[in-house]
């Protein structure tokens, strides 16, 4: 995705690969472009090395094609490894802020 098109709150996706199983609920995971290690809970019992997963998460900060994503930790990658799952919408209010003006009546 070009860069600017994400923005705080948007929903996306980051691709990893399973590296090793750390405990039997724990996957040690791979994430393109973040030199950190990183782990994950798995209680599927199913991963095996190798295998690709879908991380979701909120983008949390962008910065200069570079975009940081709350998975637990937060885990800052290259804009072009992440993928857009929903954007961001603010609610929408029911009522005004401000209540609607009345006619004061002066005391004669």
């Amino acid at each position: 995705m070009a860069k600017g098109s994400f923005s705080i709150g948007d929903e996306v996706a980051i691709t990893a690969t399973i590296r090793k199983r750390v405990t039997d609920d724990r996957v040690s995971v791979s994430i393109p472009s973040y030199g950190q290690p990183h782990s994950i809970i798995d209680r599927t019992l199913q991963a095996i090395k190798g295998q690709h997963i879908e991380l979701v998460g909120d983008v949390t900060h962008v910065d200069e094609g570079k975009v940081t994503v709350k998975l637990g930790n937060p885990v800052t990658v290259n804009a072009n490894t992440v993928r857009l799952v929903t954007r961001y919408v603010p609610p929408k209010r029911k009522t005004p802020l401000v209540d609607k003006a009345t006619r004061a009546r002066l005391p004669p």
